[in-house]
């Protein structure tokens, strides 16, 4: 029944990664990305991967994925311009990703995409988390990596902050300190003049 289970989630999740880039539509392609995304989560609840599962749902689908739809449909996007390029480099995509299917084939060997060759995990006792067991792995065995990663990630952050918030004369931006010292006689001017009376003709 496991193995009914994941083949039935592994197709689900090939047709929705294929429909995220083959529609036309990026709000139909980020909703199944989303599909994709707890369709994977499902997979790594059958592995045993908990964490990792509620981690998908909650950072991904919950967070950047609601993110990107919002950004998607508040844009003005222009589908027609989308719809010439997806023809347009349709061929060049296949070519890839057979070349890729072959390079996969040639490293991994046919016969470790067999039924039967993955067996499946097993039971883990009651008390065991793992939580606690990646976080033993992430942290003794990969620390340097995951430090180097996260450094990476940071200076990233910075340079796309840095490239965003260049001077730009159409921009408006807020001078504090112009605001700080402001006084009231520059934000108001009182002006006296007579009434003037304008009669109407009859």
């Amino acid at each position: 029944m496991e193995q009914i289970i994941f083949y039935c989630f592994s197709a689900l999740l090939l047709f929705s990664a294929t429909m995220v880039i083959t529609v036309r539509n990026p709000v139909r392609a980020a909703l199944f990305l989303v599909l994709a995304f707890f369709t994977s989560a499902g997979i790594w609840l059958l592995l045993e991967a908990e964490f990792l599962a509620l981690t998908l749902v909650l950072v991904y689908v919950g967070a950047v994925m609601v993110l990107f739809l919002f950004v998607v449909m508040m844009l003005d996007i222009n589908l027609t311009s989308l719809q010439e390029g997806f023809t347009r480099y349709l061929p060049l995509g296949i070519l890839v990703a057979a070349l890729i299917t072959i390079e996969m084939l040639a490293v991994l060997g046919a016969a470790h995409f067999g039924l039967d060759i993955v067996p499946a995990p097993d039971p883990q006792p009651d008390d065991y988390s793992n939580t606690r067991a990646i976080g033993l792995v992430l942290y003794t065995t990969y620390v340097y990596p995951f430090e180097i990663a996260a450094v990476i990630l940071t200076v990233a952050i910075v340079a796309a902050i840095t490239l965003t918030l260049r001077e730009n004369k159409s921009r408006k931006a807020q001078v504090v300190s112009d605001q700080i010292k402001v006084r009231a006689e520059d934000r108001l001017r009182i002006v006296k003049m007579d009434a003037v009376r304008k009669e109407t003709e009859l």
